[in-house]
């Protein structure tokens, strides 16, 4: 059904002493020593997947992976006191911190690609640029990347969210309506955009270059961060992150037959992903830019009609882990 209206509530709601690691064959510690295991989302072809294939895991302790669909699931795991840490896109706390309830703190900054996100359109459309939206059916993911490229790009040519059809989808049902022409165009990311272009022969009208920072967020739990173990476990953790990104750059081919297997995706079409990526993925501390970075996304939604009120996000940082990862 066409989202026409700024529904908050249901937006809101969606939402509502570093410890050493080493080589999967090195490791001669026994699953949960050193206080038990970190509690960890992940998500199918994720990070998780990059330690994996370049056998890595911490020495001192063990990791309880937890699969997430979503980051705003993650941000609801966290807030639930199901996770000690876990990773989403800069979009999701800022809905949390517009609720009641915000029980994580953002302790570094995960940069990657935007070219993965795009608005396609099918083989024979007339849309040529972004103007062309205007009254056309556009399908989105609520509360993600893809809904705030989708207002910066109308933005940038005039438009707002009022000018179009805009379709709540999950990229699941998206695929669907973009296959069968229920929409005009589709705000979506990952590999459903080389699919949708080899199968359909659909065309990307725009990348979110210019339009999303590239930062994504590593959150863990407060209670995690205020027991010195936890806490411990997770600067080990953004540790082995940060060498896992390293990895994967120098490994590109291996990873990528690696991410081809797991989300069953023919290798072509991850490894035209990973070739046109706009960064390298990498890990950093908490800066002021990303600060900025995220209040920007925070105020855009605000002017936009889906968050209440003007929200600030720097309470939602801590730099406890900037020696380490600096």
């Amino acid at each position: 059904m066409t989202d026409r209206r700024h529904d908050r509530r249901t937006l809101l709601g969606a939402v509502g002493a570093g410890l050493a690691f080493t080589m999967l064959g090195g490791c001669g510690a026994s699953p949960g020593a050193g206080g038990g295991k970190l509690r960890s989302s992940y998500s199918k072809g994720g990070y998780e997947l990059i330690l994996r294939t370049a056998g890595l895991k911490p020495k001192d302790f063990g990791v309880d992976y937890s699969l997430f669909q979503s980051g705003h699931l993650v941000i609801e795991a966290l807030n639930g006191g199901s996770l000690d840490f876990g990773t989403m896109s800069e979009i999701p706390p800022v809905f949390a911190a517009a609720s009641s309830i915000q029980s994580f703190r953002q302790v570094a900054t995960i940069v990657g690609d935007v070219n993965n996100q795009v608005i396609l359109v099918p083989r024979h459309s007339r849309i040529r640029d972004l103007a062309d939206l205007k009254g056309r059916r556009i399908a989105y993911v609520r509360a993600t990347t893809s809904q705030y490229f989708l207002i910066r790009m109308l933005q940038s040519v005039g438009l707002g969210w009022q000018d179009i059809h805009p379709v709540a989808m999950s990229p699941t049902d998206g695929m669907a309506a973009f296959s069968n022409g229920a929409i005009d165009a589709w705000a979506i990311y990952g590999f459903q955009i080389q699919r949708a272009v080899a199968t359909q022969g659909a065309h990307v009208l725009k990348t979110a270059l210019g339009f999303l920072s590239g930062n994504y967020i590593a959150s863990a739990h407060v209670d995690a961060l205020a027991d010195p173990v936890k806490a411990a476990q997770v600067g080990a953790y953004l540790q082995l992150l940060k060498q896992g990104f390293a990895w994967k750059a120098k490994n590109e081919e291996r990873f990528a037959q690696a991410l081809a297997k797991e989300i069953e995706v023919p290798l072509s079409y991850v490894l035209d992903q990973l070739r046109s990526a706009s960064q390298p993925t990498d890990l950093l501390p908490v800066t002021k830019e990303a600060v900025a970075s995220q209040q920007a996304v925070a105020d855009t939604f605000h002017d936009a009609g889906f968050l209440p009120q003007k929200i600030k996000v720097g309470s939602l940082w801590d730099d406890r882990y900037n020696a380490l990862l600096g």
